[in-house]
């Protein structure tokens, strides 16, 4: 249990110091760096330790804004067990051709080990966590279902994680 603890502490202040629930944005000199250089790689070789999740979007795009703020929910929630990442496709394009995006929005779910798997179009925030679960193998810690098997602790809560009572965010509702 204090080992738990410890390891919940240590996500929240990971969080909450690195900023890591927000939605990063990814150039393609970052994608080498950080995901896989396909320049060099010719085999598919995550290179982080956590799975992430790339949103390809343009700031035209209606479906892509709509998708933002779950994107930034889907961030809070998952904070220090999956990354998320933007691509730009107009700015970007060269990422957007490596991957074929003719879509967009386009989500790559990135596991640590195994294939990356794209689904496209505008989905609910509840679809995507399916997606999430079934490809990255993550459960959100702060949907229903984990708060009333586990019950929520993650820090700085504001009752936006679907628990309707039992929350023991940090400054739950």
């Amino acid at each position: 249990m204090r080992k738990k603890s410890l390891i919940l502490l240590f996500l929240a202040l990971s969080c909450s110091l690195l900023r890591a629930e927000e939605v990063r944005y990814l150039t393609t000199e970052d994608f080498k760096r950080l995901i896989v250089d396909y320049t060099v790689d010719s085999v598919w070789h995550y290179k982080g330790d956590v799975p992430c999740v790339i949103d390809f979007y343009a700031t035209w795009c209606g479906p892509c804004k709509r998708l933002a703020p779950i994107m930034e929910e889907l961030a809070e929630d998952y904070c220090g067990e999956v990354i998320f990442y933007k691509v730009d496709t107009d700015k970007e394009r060269e990422l957007a051709y490596i991957f074929g995006i003719r879509s967009i929005p386009s989500i790559l779910l990135i596991p640590v080990n195994g294939r990356p798997q794209m689904i496209q179009g505008l989905m609910p925030k509840q679809t995507l966590e399916q997606a999430i679960f079934q490809v990255l193998k993550k459960k959100n810690p702060c949907s229903e279902e984990a708060v009333i098997s586990e019950g929520c602790t993650k820090q700085g809560c504001s009752g936006s994680c679907g628990a309707k009572q039992g929350c023991s965010k940090q400054g739950s509702k």
